[in-house]
């Protein structure tokens, strides 16, 4: 699971990088043409992952939402949060199983 998740970070990583390089100098890729079923796939994917997170604890929603959407660094969030950088691990690592569990029960 954790070279999945590094992989698939890794690669969204890198498509943001090659978007906003593209940007930059003028090089544009048109947005993709979506079906009228795969928005509303797309659309209730999120609406299940948001209520999976929102039924975790708070600390682990705070680790979560630091790590990946404002993508500080483990240090730097344990700074944060005023926990040691082994409790920042040791969450995250149990709010994805929590997660994992939650959305494998549902699909």
């Amino acid at each position: 699971m954790t070279y999945t998740r590094s992989a698939v970070l890794n690669r969204c990583r890198s498509v943001l990088r090659r978007r906003a390089v593209a940007r930059r100098f003028g090089v544009g890729h048109p947005p993709p043409a979506w079906s009228a079923e795969s928005a509303v796939m797309v659309g209730e994917e999120r609406r299940t992952l948001l209520e999976a997170i929102a039924r975790l604890p708070r600390r682990q929603r705070e680790v979560l939402y630091l790590r990946f959407y404002a993508d500080l660094p483990e240090a730097e969030i344990a700074r944060t949060l005023g926990v040691s950088r082994g409790t920042v691990s040791s969450t995250t690592s149990r709010a994805l199983a929590a997660l994992g569990k939650t959305l494998g029960e549902q699909s």
